[in-house]
C-alpha cells in the first residue's frame, strides 16, 4: 500500500489548510493509501532524513521508496489529482 507522508508543524498555516484535504483523501482512499502526518518539530531527524526544506511537503512513497513529492498548498482539487495520479502510477509500476 502506498503511504502518504504530509510533513507539517502546528505553526504553519499552509499546514493548516491542507490538513483537511489530507485526511479527506485518506478516507476516500481507505484501503488503497496509508496517511502518516509527521510533525517536523516533534522529528528533526526524520525532517532531516528526508531532506525537508520547507513545509507542508507530501511524499508519496511504495516500497520505502519515494515516488512523487508535492510541496506547498495547492487547491483541494489539484492534490487529490496529484495523488490519485502517484496513486495510478505506482500501482502500474508494481504490476
Amino acid at each position: 500500500v502506498p503511504v502518504l507522508i504530509d510533513f507539517w508543524a502546528p505553526w504553519c498555516g499552509p499546514c493548516r489548510w491542507i490538513a483537511p484535504v489530507v485526511e479527506r483523501l485518506a478516507e476516500d482512499h481507505a484501503g488503497q493509501l496509508k496517511v502518516v502526518r509527521l510533525n517536523v518539530d516533534e522529528a528533526p531527524e526524520v525532517s532531516a532524513r528526508w531532506s525537508i526544506q520547507g513545509i507542508p511537503l507530501l511524499v508519496l512513497v511504495r516500497d520505502g521508496e519515494e515516488v512523487a513529492r508535492q510541496a506547498g498548498a495547492p487547491p483541494p482539487a489539484a492534490l487529490r489529482d496529484w495523488v490519485e495520479r502517484g496513486l495510478t502510477e505506482t500501482s502500474k509500476s508494481t504490476t
